[in-house]
């Protein structure tokens, strides 16, 4: 097959170091371990007790997660390894 000017093998290595990368990146984002807390983190408020147990170590109402996840936005995949597509644009 040809492969144009990118040595054997390449376009399978860069999909495996995309997988890598976007696997490493949810291992970090797991959420929360360890002992719930009865009330939040931020707000001093208390942390229902269906909440505590749906979710092992909350630490976090839900307002101020709900706070928390839209300031952070959208955490799309990166592609730092330009396609031949996206430079035809």
């Amino acid at each position: 097959m040809a492969g144009g000017w990118a040595r054997d093998g390449a376009v399978s290595e860069q999909i495996e170091a995309s997988i890598s990368d976007e696997l490493a990146r949810l291992k970090a984002r797991r959420g929360p371990q360890g002992e719930s807390l009865t009330h939040c983190a931020e707000c001093d408020e208390e942390i229902p007790q269906a909440r505590r147990e749906a979710i092992p170590g909350v630490k976090l109402c839900v307002e101020c997660a709900g706070a928390r996840d839209s300031k952070r936005g959208q955490a799309g995949g990166l592609n730092r390894r330009a396609s031949k597509d996206s430079l035809l644009k």
